[in-house]
């Protein structure tokens, strides 16, 4: 029979727990979770009324933790966890199957369980909103940096612009005065520098949104498919795979062919370059509501966390020196914020990476 005294035990035990998982929750460090996690699990299993048999399992995503002797058969009580009213986890403590049953729990236990798990569900809540409110940070500062680097950028466009044009017309002019077959061919050479830096400049400009746009209605499928066309020998160098899905034939978007080409095919290259060896790139076209959104995949290795902030930044890059310049994406991401449209990247299963570009419908 249970006394006055053994009641008052149990209920400092319980008091007890509830505070040690106050504390450990408030001194939670949000980059280490898992260890406030583990330490609450513990903490439980020294609350319940018979400790030396009790215990504990804990589950939230990915992530379990449980006592060593805790099997699934036992006696238990459960609470869910939830963040933002959304199940996500749960905790589960037990007594042997063979000696106890669920009317050995008491209801002081239970009210403990739930207030635990309402504790560690604002606990994640605040996780979430810290996290969040530092991602928007971090695309506002990005979006500081590229407007600051686009304007830079369109000026020493326009200065480049006068210089490259003269020493093309020029060398042009010296070409037809020299008969000598060496200086000819170094003349020719000068040539083929100077547009390549013209071609570095215009990257420029469409990075900075300083090229003239001829917005017209395009059939996309079509644009697209045009596009896959020119990239048939580098799907063949890798033997990839590709793989195409259009949710519908008639998809018509309001754009500036020659710009929209250079995003497609800027995308599907790099997906091409990261893939691996008969890997598969995947191109696919959805109406969603007032959005036509376009996503492109790869096999390849995925884009480290560190640096997904920085894909989108101009003279950045990931490929061995001379194989990039670091402009493919900015001009990418300049190109689609002057069609009113955003880009954003997210991880391919098992494997990869996906850009996912969402359109207003024409």
């Amino acid at each position: 029979m249970t006394t006055v005294k053994d009641k008052l035990k149990e209920r400092i035990k319980e008091l007890t727990c509830l505070y040690e998982v106050t504390s450990i929750i408030a001194n939670s460090d949000f980059d280490q979770i898992e260890t406030s996690l583990e330490a609450i699990v513990y903490c439980l299993k020294n609350a319940w009324q018979f400790d030396e048999v009790t215990q504990v399992h804990l589950s939230l995503g990915d992530y379990t933790i449980q006592t060593e002797g805790f099997r699934d058969s036992m006696t238990m009580m459960d609470s869910n966890i939830k963040v933002f009213n959304k199940i996500s986890g749960i905790i589960k403590v037990g007594y042997p199957e063979d000696r106890y049953f669920y009317a050995d729990f008491l209801e002081e236990e239970k009210d403990l369980l739930n207030n635990v798990t309402i504790a560690i569900g604002n606990l994640l809540e605040r996780k979430q909103i810290r996290e969040s409110e530092a991602k928007v940070k971090r695309q506002m500062e990005r979006t500081d940096r590229l407007h600051i680097l686009g304007e830079i950028t369109a000026g020493i466009a326009h200065e480049l612009n006068t210089p490259l044009a003269n020493i093309l017309g020029f060398t042009e002019l010296l070409k037809e005065r020299i008969d000598d077959s060496g200086a000819v061919r170094d003349l020719d050479k000068i040539v083929e520098n100077t547009i390549f830096s013209r071609e570095i400049v215009k990257k420029l400009m469409f990075f900075a949104c300083e090229m003239p746009q001829e917005m017209q209605p395009v059939e996309l499928n079509k644009m697209i498919e045009s596009t896959l066309k020119l990239l048939t020998p580098s799907l063949r160098t890798k033997n990839i795979k590709l793989t195409k899905k259009f949710g519908s034939d008639d998809i018509r978007l309001r754009a500036d062919k020659v710009q929209f080409t250079q995003v497609l095919f800027n995308l599907v290259m790099n997906a091409i370059y990261y893939s691996p060896v008969k890997g598969t790139v995947g191109v696919s076209v959805v109406e969603k509501g007032k959005k036509i959104q376009i996503c492109i995949s790869d096999e390849g290795e995925g884009i480290d966390p560190k640096i997904e902030d920085k894909v989108f930044e101009p003279f950045f890059t990931t490929k061995p020196l001379g194989e990039g310049s670091g402009l493919g994406l900015s001009v990418v991401h300049g190109i689609i914020s002057s069609h009113k449209g955003t880009i954003q990247h997210r991880p391919n299963k098992p494997k990869g990476t996906v850009f996912v570009l969402d359109f207003p419908k024409l």
